[in-house]
């Protein structure tokens, strides 16, 4: 599972609350901070990946592919002998 960057928690927080309206900036460090545990807590709860995770897993299943169909074929020509 991916760790999320506290900065980059930390910058999104801060950018949402700074999309809230202006009569909420009196409490633009209280939104700021439960904005940082929603995205954190939410983030989290998705169970992500990285990018490079991701790639080895898709390679390694390729590679697993390839196998099977390879197996595919050798079972198909040995049923076919035995007929």
């Amino acid at each position: 599972m991916k760790q999320f960057d506290p900065k980059q928690l930390d910058d999104m927080a801060r950018h949402l609350a700074d999309a809230m309206p202006s009569r909420l900036s009196g409490l633009s460090d209280d939104i700021e901070q439960a904005l940082r545990h929603t995205l954190a807590s939410t983030l989290n709860r998705l169970d992500l990946v990285t990018r490079e995770e991701f790639d080895v897993q898709a390679a390694v299943l390729l590679c697993t592919r390839e196998k099977l169909e390879a197996l595919q074929e050798i079972v198909t020509q040995m049923e076919q002998q035995d007929r």
